[in-house]
């Protein structure tokens, strides 16, 4: 008799964890109304800012597609490739973007990968430090993102792990090479912004930021539908690398400043 009382009660609980589960998971609009936006790169784009109180309020029309493909309100730290993950750009370029366009719901799928240099995002390539592969793993949720939704641009930070002597004089081609098979891959010519790597007063460029920064400054050149984002008077969060909390939230704004732009 106790078993079967046991039992019973554990299948009412079951019944009412589902119930409360299906009740709190993220109601979706139409997938024409869902405007997806994939973010990639670097630790920079991951974001290392420390999170604050205005970091963690959801805002019912800015998602993120968690690390479990689940879409859930953009709280960070949405990116998860380190557990010094904090605040990214991605959440204030999602505020931005869903204030211009009433009715719209705005989707991040964040894939950056701290550390990784451009060479990691190929296809195949396996990147040791966070034992993950950058390229492929971005594919994979960009295509899970897409069937929910509209991948309507790609965001970019990336490049201080190339900024030394034997990779920067490769990099524009490179970035180059990377626009294009994320356009073939994802089959779409969708805008690409890509962000100036951090230009702090007290940590001088050497040449091969500079090239690196050529390379970005030059991208809109080379292949249509680009932008590059301005990182100046922004500040580090005292490492030298990382940029701080509120020039994150910043330089969200300024990605949604030049998204817009370009695609008026």
């Amino acid at each position: 008799m106790l078993t079967r009382r046991f039992f019973a009660a554990f299948a009412a609980l079951a019944v009412i964890a589902a119930a409360n589960f299906a009740s709190a998971e993220t109601k979706l609009p139409a997938k024409d109304k869902f405007h997806l936006f994939l973010l990639v790169g670097q630790s920079n784009m991951a974001g290392r800012g420390k999170v604050e109180d205005e970091d963690k309020r959801p805002d019912p029309r800015v998602l993120a597609l968690n690390k479990a493909g689940e879409w859930v309100p953009a709280v960070d730290p949405i990116h998860f490739d380190k557990g010094a993950a904090g605040v990214g750009l991605g959440k204030s370029f999602g505020l931005q973007i869903a204030e211009a366009n009433p009715g719209i719901t705005i989707g991040l799928i964040p894939c950056a990968v701290g550390g990784s240099p451009i060479d990691s995002w190929k296809p195949g390539e396996f990147y040791k430090p966070t034992n993950s592969h950058p390229w492929d793993d971005a594919i994979k949720r960009a295509k899970l993102a897409v069937e929910k939704g509209t991948l309507k641009g790609i965001l970019w930070h990336q490049g201080e792990s190339d900024s030394n002597a034997k990779l920067a004089p490769t990099y524009d081609a490179k970035l180059q090479d990377l626009v294009k098979r994320f356009r073939a891959e994802l089959g779409s010519d969708v805008p690409f912004l890509v962000g100036q790597i951090g230009q702090f007063e007290d940590v001088p460029w050497d040449e091969y930021n500079r090239q690196v920064d050529q390379a970005h400054q030059n991208l809109s050149k080379h292949v249509v539908n680009a932008a590059y984002v301005s990182a100046a008077g922004l500040k580090h969060k005292g490492d030298k690398v990382h940029f701080d909390s509120a020039s994150l939230r910043e330089f969200g704004k300024r990605y949604a400043e030049a998204f817009t732009k370009l695609t008026k």
